[in-house]
């Protein structure tokens, strides 16, 4: 080894040794510092912590010297309110021994009160069997006897008063009806078309006449076929007939006769076309018919099923009416009046207008149409309100609502205006024999008349047999009579005539 290199060798490492050495002095000075630093924090703590220590110790003393206070209050306050517990518990034995004292009086009274009746009991029993002594009759028998002959003396005068009060309440209640009735009836005007079971359509020739029938008759077995409706061709120029009872059926003929007549193609096959096409064509007419009407009248929330049967109505008619304008006029009829008498129109109306939903499938459904109304009322879940309004439109229900009897006035209305129904002659002469029999069938009547078609009934009676206030009951009972067993448009006056005749000769 060279001399430089360990001159380099010995320099290296005596600037280590120095360096050391400087750092280790640094260090230490450092360390002094830091231990000084944390002394000054050290006694600045401990001073810190003496004053908190001073402060609490004072705050604790101001808290017990506080509570203290409380307490004294606390005390003085229990000691009042023992004071006056004390003073109500004193209250209260007084007035305990006043009820007490209070009881004893009335337990007295009561007593001597009792006596006082038993005496008074004793007294009158004595009187009592004294009277029935002297006048040898019975407390029951002189009941008896005198309100036998206060009714004798003042059954004249009661039914006096009765008849006039009758007199008076029906004067008011028919006078508030007629402007109740007659207000509605003012308020809607309609017009009357009456139904038969045929059609007559007019032809342009006799050469369609021929076309119609066929070869042998061919078309017009054809039609007939298929559409249920009997084709009347006979000797009057120019028209053909086509009858069924069936409303729509006939509508559906009708429809399709008249397209084949301007068609003038007609055939087997075409007649079997426009028959089908025809019945699309009037089942769109029957809802569209239904949706017409509730929306005329306000009516919403009904099943789009049952506003297809209202549409039905439309191809249906009752004694020459046709049920759907019928329906549509007591449903205005029905919520005029019971708006004038502040009752539920809404139910009203849906009750008017539906009340003869079972006419729409009565031919092929079993029952009465009210019945079958009722099924189809349950089944689309119309409210029961307007199930109870519509039922007893025919007597078949009692009427449970206000609504109910509001129907049917309304329906009794539209029915029995002049003009708006035609019924058959045999119903007529029917209810003029059944209207005599009911009347002759009381005793004391002599003859009965029924007159003004059926409106009025005269009955004459047997003056010997029967005073006035018997051809008075006797009057009552045929009208009730007449309501039970007769059903009928309208009102039928019931009069009865009690003559008393005398006849002498002088000779």
């Amino acid at each position: 080894m060279d001399i430089v290199t360990i001159r380099l060798v010995v320099e290296l490492a005596v600037g280590v040794l120095a360096g050391w050495g400087l750092r280790h002095y640094v260090g230490l000075r450092r360390a002094d510092s830091l231990e000084q630093r944390l002394k000054d924090k050290e006694r600045q703590a401990r001073d810190q912590a003496d004053e908190l220590l001073l402060k609490a110790k004072q705050k604790g003393v101001d808290i017990i010297g506080q509570a203290r206070e409380e307490e004294k209050e606390l005390r003085r306050q229990l000691v009042k309110s023992e004071e006056r517990l004390m003073e109500r518990d004193h209250q209260l034995n007084r007035l305990a021994k006043s009820l007490e004292i209070r009881q004893k009086e009335l337990e007295k009274q009561s007593h001597d009160a009792s006596e006082l009746q038993k005496s008074v009991e004793q007294l009158r029993d004595k009187q009592l069997q004294e009277l029935e002594h002297i006048g040898k009759l019975s407390v029951k028998d002189a009941q008896e006897r005198l309100l036998k002959e206060v009714q004798e003396h003042y059954q004249r005068d009661i039914y006096n008063r009765l008849k006039s009060l009758e007199e008076d309440g029906k004067y008011l209640l028919e006078e508030k009806a007629k402007n109740i009735m007659g207000l509605a009836m003012q308020r809607l005007a309609s017009v009357h078309t009456s139904e038969v079971t045929s059609y007559t359509m007019d032809i342009p020739s006799d050469e369609i006449k021929g076309k119609i029938i066929g070869k042998e008759g061919r078309n017009i077995r054809s039609f007939e076929r298929a559409t249920g409706v009997e084709v009347v061709i006979d000797e009057t120029p120019g028209v053909i007939t086509l009858s069924s009872f069936n409303p729509i059926r006939r509508e559906i003929a009708r429809v399709s006769m008249e397209r084949l007549i301007k068609d003038g193609r007609i055939q087997p096959a075409r007649i079997e076309a426009e028959v089908e096409k025809a019945r699309r064509e009037v089942a769109e007419e029957i809802v569209k018919a239904g949706q017409d009407t509730v929306y005329q009248l306000g009516i919403v929330g009904l099943h789009p099923d049952l506003v297809k049967i209202v549409g039905r109505l439309k191809y249906r008619s009752s004694y020459g009416q046709n049920v759907l304008d019928h329906s549509i006029e007591v449903a205005h009829l029905s919520e005029m009046i019971a708006t004038e008498l502040h009752a539920d129109a809404s139910t009203a109306k849906k009750a008017g207008l539906l009340h003869d939903i079972g006419k729409a499938v009565d031919r092929e459904v079993q029952g009465t149409h009210v019945e079958i109304g009722k099924r189809i009322l349950e089944k689309y879940g119309v409210d029961e309100a307007v199930i109870k309004g519509m039922q007893s439109h025919h007597g078949e229900y009692e009427p449970e609502t206000v609504e109910a009897l509001i129907v049917e006035a309304a329906d009794a209305i539209s029915a029995s205006r002049p003009g708006a129904r035609k019924g058959s002659i045999e119903e007529f002469l029917h209810r003029l024999e059944e209207l005599e029999r009911i009347a002759t069938s009381y005793e004391g009547v002599q003859k009965a008349y029924a007159i003004q078609a059926g409106r009025e009934v005269r009955i004459f009676v047997n003056p010997e047999e029967l005073d006035d206030t018997k051809t008075k009951m006797l009057a009552r009972n045929i009208a009730d009579k007449i309501e039970e067993k007769l059903k009928f448009p309208g009102e039928i006056k019931v009069m009865v005539i009690r003559e008393n005749r005398v006849i002498e000769f002088a000779r």
